[in-house]
């Protein structure tokens, strides 16, 4: 590529920001648009046939579908303007400490709900569920046919429904 990018930068980069500002773009996304616009350039440079034309209106136009494509995803997302209050009361993402205990309670109660099953089941269980193995692969392990290790899954999961308390 024959372009000097920085040149073109210098040169077309202040205008680049402000059409995407008169389209209605916030000035920090247009300059951010903008800067877009040369990385792509410099990461993907156009064909020969744009390198004998005009750089700064094929830089332009790459702004401009920066521009377009930055207003259709716009578009799709739904934003919220929060006040300096609200932004206070934001749930923590960090489950509650009534969360953490129930969720150790149901830890504790599938444990027991899993030594209750008879040896063959907790096995065919365990090495499909948390081996993460097929029931094919399971029932080779085990020796058995692929019906009846499906039938030793399900059969445990029944059982862990019944015992385990969840929401």
């Amino acid at each position: 590529m024959t372009w000097d990018i920085h040149n073109l930068f210098r040169r077309h980069a202040p205008g680049m920001t402000r059409s995407l500002q008169r389209n209605g773009i916030n000035p920090d996304i247009a300059a951010d648009l903008t800067q877009d616009a040369f990385v792509r350039v410099i990461a993907k440079p156009p064909g020969q046939a744009a390198e004998n034309h005009n750089p700064g209106a094929y830089l332009y136009r790459a702004a401009r579908n920066l521009g377009i494509n930055h207003k259709r995803r716009e578009a799709l997302i739904q934003t919220v303007p929060l006040d300096d209050e609200e932004a206070i009361n934001i749930a923590d993402p960090a489950p509650s400490p009534e969360r953490i205990v129930y969720s150790r309670q149901c830890l504790v109660q599938t444990h027991q709900a899993l030594s209750e099953l008879p040896e063959r089941t907790r096995q065919a269980f365990e090495m499909h569920r948390l081996g993460e193995r097929t029931i094919a692969e399971v029932a080779e392990e085990l020796g058995i046919s692929t019906t009846r290790a499906w039938s030793l899954i399900r059969d445990a999961y029944r059982h862990l429904v019944l015992r385990v308390d969840v929401l």
